[in-house]
């Protein structure tokens, strides 16, 4: 069953996400690696405008620098419209307008959010009524976070990451987040990684086939232990990524000695999550930071995932 289109814009919502823990498995034939990884959704949001439109485009705004965004086919949001279309057989296209705030190749998600929110968008605009499962399989298909991005939360991702389980989390997590003012490319962190495991083969245990996630992670979110968690973070992208940008771990050391509980470079970077026990102490966090002159801002997790707004 459908119901009747919209002429009228439709606005969603997507969280930025943190991997509070990853570990990566070995390199597979395809090149690609398994994960298990433990995804926490932020209050650092992206916002999604869909208007009716004979043909697909986007454009952005924001509190970060757009400029080098792609607007072609080539972009996420883009992607996901054309594979909702195609799916549902809607023959129209769309105009997408999206508040950015998540940064830009920084290991939160920010494209896969896009997508999210852009996906629920235009079900919403084409007046499609997909199911949660449609979604989600087309999510999967566009990127290993979208389908987190949806679901929003806390989960367990493993696979390639889209294989998501539900984590139990209780409470509220504090976090404050350094932003560089660069991006980095996955894939070459990924390939650091794999460089960085032939460089140390023998002083580090080889990689499993199946990773996954410690016990404790889920016990310190269960319990809502913003302490248990700290000693429990941990990312096997980070040393790569700092062999790639040294001076990241300056910036983990600066959030170390001004009250973070822990940092860690969220995903494969090069945005630094400093996690701290309460909102006081994230505030005078970031007010260190940005003392340094880093662009810092405060979040919370976990939060709902992608989500019609109505205005």
């Amino acid at each position: 069953m459908t119901i009747a289109a919209t002429s009228q814009g439709v606005r969603a919502r997507a969280p930025g996400k943190i991997n509070v823990f990853l570990k990566v498995g070995q390199v597979m034939e395809d090149g690609y690696h398994d994960v298990a990884t433990a995804y926490q959704a932020v209050s650092l949001t992206e916002d999604v405008r869909a208007y009716p439109a004979d043909d697909f485009s986007v454009a952005f705004t924001g509190t970060i620098d757009t400029s080098d965004l792609a607007t072609d086919g080539s972009n996420l949001a883009i992607k996901a419209a054309r594979a909702l279309a195609r799916s549902a057989g809607y023959r129209g296209g769309v105009h997408l307008e999206i508040d950015k705030h998540v940064p830009i190749a920084g290991g939160m998600g920010g494209g896969s959010a896009d997508a999210a929110a852009t996906l629920l968008a235009c079900d919403a605009l084409w007046g499609l009524e997909a199911s949660k499962e449609e979604l989600l399989a087309l999510a999967a298909k566009l990127g290993a976070d979208v389908p987190f991005a949806l679901v929003g939360g806390t989960a367990i991702g493993t696979g390639r990451g889209d294989q998501l389980s539900p984590a139990l989390a209780k409470g509220a997590f504090h976090w404050v987040l350094a932003l560089a003012e660069f991006g980095m490319s996955t894939p070459d962190v990924y390939r650091e990684l794999d460089r960085h495991r032939d460089r140390h083969a023998q002083d580090i245990f080889p990689a499993q086939h199946q990773p996954t996630v410690d016990a404790n992670v889920l016990h310190a979110l269960r319990a809502g232990d913003p302490l248990m968690l700290a000693e429990s973070l941990h990312n096997d992208l980070q040393a790569p990524a700092l062999h790639l940008a040294p001076g990241l771990g300056k910036v983990l050391q600066l959030g170390e000695r001004n009250g973070a509980l822990a940092g860690l470079l969220s995903g494969s970077g090069p945005t630094v999550a400093f996690l701290v026990p309460d909102a006081d102490s994230g505030m005078e966090l970031q007010v260190a930071l940005s003392a340094s002159r880093l662009t810092a801002v405060r979040a919370t997790g976990p939060v709902h995932g992608a989500r019609l707004i109505h205005d």
